[in-house]
């Protein structure tokens, strides 16, 4: 499985948790860190990015991929709709969750969000 880790790096235990909750193992990681301009228009910066993503349209397309987004709303959606024109699906994403009561502040992973699932699933009640 391909990780494609647009925030803060991490950790070999918190890669270990998201091999269990997918059931797969990571096989690739790719370390793309976001850091836009404020005073510059998003979208060139997002074009900018994904033209960093070292992994080919086909195995984007072929292969398993979980995404852990950026944190700040705007670029994780503009990311999504790009990833999606990319791979013809919504990726799974990571949602990441502070360890209650660890000094510093530590976060595991919670959940891997299935987000074709919602995708589809709105669809069907769209239909209703």
């Amino acid at each position: 499985m391909i990780l494609l880790n647009f925030s803060h790096p991490l950790t070999a235990e918190q890669v270990e948790q998201i091999e269990r909750l997918a059931g797969r193992a990571v096989s690739e990681r790719v370390e793309l860190p976001v850091q836009f301009d404020n005073y510059r228009p998003f979208l060139p910066q997002l074009e900018e990015l994904a033209a960093r993503i070292p992994v080919s349209p086909e195995r984007l397309q072929t292969e398993p991929v979980v995404v852990n987004l950026p944190a700040l709303n705007f670029i994780a959606a503009l990311l999504l709709a790009e990833l999606h024109g990319r791979m013809g699906y919504f990726p799974p994403v990571l949602r990441l969750r502070p360890v209650e009561g660890s000094l510093p502040p530590r976060y595991e992973v919670a959940e891997i969000l299935n987000l074709q699932a919602v995708r589809e699933g709105a669809r069907r009640r769209r239909a209703d």
